[in-house]
Order: structure tokens, then C-alpha cells, then sequence
């Protein structure tokens, strides 16, 4: 499956996010980290930047949403112009009818798990879900140290998913070292925020996360 890379605005200038979106060349789309101070210790922006993010990026906007009662909001994400938006499984009452309003109001949708909440009550669940999040670190903050111990779960989701079209995220503490780490797992699609903000130079590091598993799965086939 194609490497997808998608930096996150959390560590962006929030006060320029117009020209900051416009520095990711190569991203595939732009995450946006959604975060009402509930269900995670953080408050970000909501429904309405969004919606006004949507206008001015050149790339689509991936929405995840840290919030509580998913099953009110996260349709409404969808309609504000997100490519998609993925919810945490933990704050939804009944998932699949938030993966389905997503859908129906134009958005991919996408089911988050928190590094300690188990896979296996969704591994016959995946057709619900066009993208499964799986939490690198504990949500709320960027900047965080990556969580080898959510791999063995990633590798889980991988073997349950076998060929079917439905992307794995990895999401907190995504570097070039860790990256590599995760796609061995089965990751395809990747979110950074300070390995790319902090860089100097968004595009360039945007460049070396997808070179990174390019190499790393180059020297897997030539191994074989």
C-alpha cells in the first residue's frame, strides 16, 4: 500500500496556519487535531476552523477528533469540508453509526485507539472503517516520546486487514528512526508534527519520512 504522510498542525504558528499549510510540499493531506479539553487535557480549535482551513489548504485536511460524544460532532467534521475524520473509539457509543454518518456526509471515516485499548474488539469490525488510528502516544499533546509497545497491536490490525483497502495510522512520535519501526508493523499512512514543524524546512522533512520507508522497504525486498 502507498505511503501516505500527513503532518500535523499542532506544532504549527496557529496564527499563520494559512502559510503554514502552505509549506507541506509532498504531504498527502494535512492533520488537524481537534481537542475540547475532555476528553483529553488539551483545547485545540474546532468545527469552524475547520471549515475555514478547508478553504485556503492546498492538501486535504485529515480531522481527528479528541473529543467527547463523538456520535453528536464527528459528522459534522465531515460537512465542514474534511477528506476524513476519524473519531477514538473510546468516546463513541455506537461506532459504526458514526462511521456511517461520516460517510454519508461525504468523508472517509476513521476509528482511533488509545495506546491501552485492546484491538481485538474491532479486528472483525475493520469493513466499518475506511482508516483505524492507532495511537503512538497517549493523545492531548505533540512532542511525545513514540510507544514501541503499541506494535505488537499495529501488527494485529495489519494481519486482520490482509489486502483490503483500509489504511493503518500511526499517530505521536513519528521520526525517520520511528517511522521505519512502524511500517515494518504495518503502518501505510503517517502523522508528524514536530519532526516536521520544528524542522526549518516542512518539505524537506516531509521528503526524508517517506524516503525513510522507501529505504527501509527496498532493503526488505532485496533481503527476500
Amino acid at each position: 500500500m502507498a505511503i501516505r504522510i500527513h503532518p500535523s498542525i499542532l506544532n504549527a504558528d496557529f496564527a499563520n496556519l494559512e502559510r503554514e499549510v502552505q509549506r507541506l510540499d509532498g504531504a498527502d493531506a494535512v492533520h488537524v487535531d481537534v481537542m475540547d479539553n475532555h476528553f483529553v487535557p488539551n483545547l485545540t480549535f474546532g468545527q469552524t476552523m475547520v471549515e475555514r482551513l478547508a478553504e485556503v489548504s492546498p492538501h486535504p485536511l485529515d480531522v481527528h477528533l479528541m473529543i467527547e460524544d463523538a456520535d453528536r460532532w464527528a459528522p459534522g467534521y465531515a460537512s465542514a469540508g474534511a477528506a476524513s475524520v476519524t473519531f477514538h473509539a473510546e468516546a463513541a457509543r455506537d461506532a459504526g453509526a458514526v462511521a456511517r454518518a461520516i460517510r454519508a456526509a461525504g468523508a472517509h471515516a476513521g476509528i482511533a485507539l488509545k495506546p491501552g485499548t485492546p484491538a481485538e474488539p474491532w479486528l472483525d469490525r475493520l469493513d466499518e472503517f475506511d482508516l483505524v488510528l492507532v495511537m503512538t502516544v497517549e493523545p492531548g499533546f505533540g512532542g511525545q516520546t513514540f510507544l514501541d509497545s503499541t506494535m505488537p497491536k499495529l501488527a494485529q490490525l495489519a494481519a486482520a486487514r490482509g489486502a483490503r483497502d483500509i489504511r493503518l495510522q500511526v499517530d505521536g512520535g513519528v521520526t525517520t528512526a520511528t517511522i521505519v519501526t512502524a511500517a515494518s508493523h504495518g503502518a501505510d499512512t503517517f502523522v508528524a508534527g514536530s519532526s516536521v514543524f520544528r524542522s526549518g524546512d516542512p518539505a524537506a522533512a516531509i521528503r526524508s519520512l517517506r524516503d525513510a520507508v522507501l529505504t527501509e522497504r527496498g532493503t526488505e525486498h532485496r533481503a527476500r
